[in-house]
């Protein structure tokens, strides 16, 4: 077992080695993750945008991200593009994932709880390297665990759905259904990351002022749901974006509703320079009613989005991954054995209500071996909107979802 220090510790422990790791900001991560997100939201919500979506760009990109530091040649440069990540390489890499693992753990306090876990399994037939587990420990603050993957998958799976189980609070209780894991062809490491999030607004919404409205679909159906009304927050507009700040207790957590421009169509989505500009402005404690901040009550309907154990390898090929699925990707600063990126599954849940906000999230990333012998107006969010929950300091996207219908999960 690789014992790691937690999230936000430093030094790291790697392999008994004490590696220190330099300061860094996690800023760049979280805008890097926000673009990522983006895309991805793009390239799922366009074609069907009558269909709520829900996923977690941050458990995404950090299993991605994990695979990333086993990378190398030109799969390393397809992957960085993918995920938007900053020009950083080894060290300065490695520093600037800590930050941004530090700064999700960071996010706890009273009234707000962030749990976020990675973790590296793989086969005990199979060669691991040294280096990069001490790099994704450093990174991610991964732990290693060995399964049987490619003799008894099965097992492999229950353990890994235990385990993610066991961290979302039961809310994932299966990540891998069926035969995912014995399905051709065979893994040899699975890399997973588990984020839980139960966080109690602010100021919460009171039961009683809980009312039923009219929601208009992408379809244009009219559908009754039930609103979230009153209180004052932060709201910005720009370009015909309302954007509104519903900040957590103490602050360091915000969700931003976005409505779209009145009478955009399909999937409308604000560029990532622009929602970066938008929450600036929101989290900018010297913004004022001159630079277009006010202060407005909002009618937020109640939602329950869930998605289960999705592949998310035709989106991610969409986007511009394809090259880490093909047989020459090159993974070998995970292992020599390493093959091509086989799987990426993912699942995520987000209720919103009058207390707060629960969330949890989990993503597989699994690796094929190369050779295997075995087998003051109010803002009424009633028509399509986007959703973000944010790390305030560094815009880190714990969670995205487009809400097309707020009756449907």
């Amino acid at each position: 077992m690789l014992a790691a220090a937690g999230c936000g510790s430093a030094p790291v422990y790697a392999h008994g080695v004490a590696a220190s790791v330099p300061a860094a900001s996690p800023r760049p991560y979280g805008t890097a993750d926000t673009a990522f997100g983006l895309d991805l939201m793009g390239a799922w919500c366009r074609p069907s945008p009558q269909f709520n979506r829900v996923f977690s760009p941050s458990s995404l990109a950090s299993g991605l991200g994990m695979a990333y530091l086993g990378a190398r040649g030109s799969t390393t440069k397809t992957m960085a593009a993918v995920l938007h990540l900053p020009a950083a390489e080894g060290r300065a890499l490695e520093s600037g994932l800590h930050a941004r693992s530090a700064a999700l753990h960071d996010l706890n306090g009273p009234g707000v709880t962030v749990l976020d876990s990675d973790q590296v399994w793989t086969d005990p037939s199979l060669q691991t390297l040294p280096s990069y587990l001490n790099s994704v420990a450093t990174a991610y603050g991964a732990s290693v665990a060995k399964v049987p993957l490619l003799k008894n998958s099965p097992a492999a799976a229950r353990q890994i759905n235990a385990a993610i189980a066991a961290a979302t609070r039961g809310k994932i209780p299966q990540l891998f259904a069926g035969n995912t894991l014995g399905a051709a062809p065979l893994l040899g490491w699975v890399l997973t990351d588990v984020l839980y999030l139960d966080a109690a607004w602010a100021t919460p919404f009171q039961a009683s002022q809980t009312v039923t409205g009219a929601f208009t679909t992408a379809n244009g159906q009219q559908v009754g749901v039930r609103y979230l009304r009153g209180g004052q927050f932060r709201t910005v507009r720009t370009d015909g974006w309302t954007a509104v700040s519903l900040p957590y207790r103490g602050g360091r957590l915000a969700m931003t509703a976005l409505l779209p421009p009145a009478g955009a169509k399909g999937c409308a989505l604000p560029t990532a320079a622009a929602l970066t500009g938008m929450t600036g402005r929101l989290g900018d404690d010297a913004a004022s009613g001159v630079s277009g901040v006010s202060e407005r009550s909002v009618e937020l309907p109640k939602v329950n989005l869930s998605l289960q154990d999705a592949s998310m390898v035709g989106l991610l090929t969409e986007v511009g991954l394809g090259p880490a699925f093909g047989q020459s990707a090159n993974f070998t600063a995970l292992s020599p054995q390493a093959g091509n990126i086989a799987l990426v599954t993912h699942a995520a849940t987000l209720q919103v209500g009058e207390k707060g906000t629960v969330g949890s999230a989990a993503t597989a990333v699994g690796l094929a071996p190369t050779a295997v012998e075995l087998p003051g107006a109010r803002v009424d969010f009633d028509r399509p909107y986007l959703l973000l929950v944010t790390g305030t300091a560094t815009g880190e996207p714990l969670f995205m979802a487009w809400v097309a219908n707020p009756d449907a999960s």
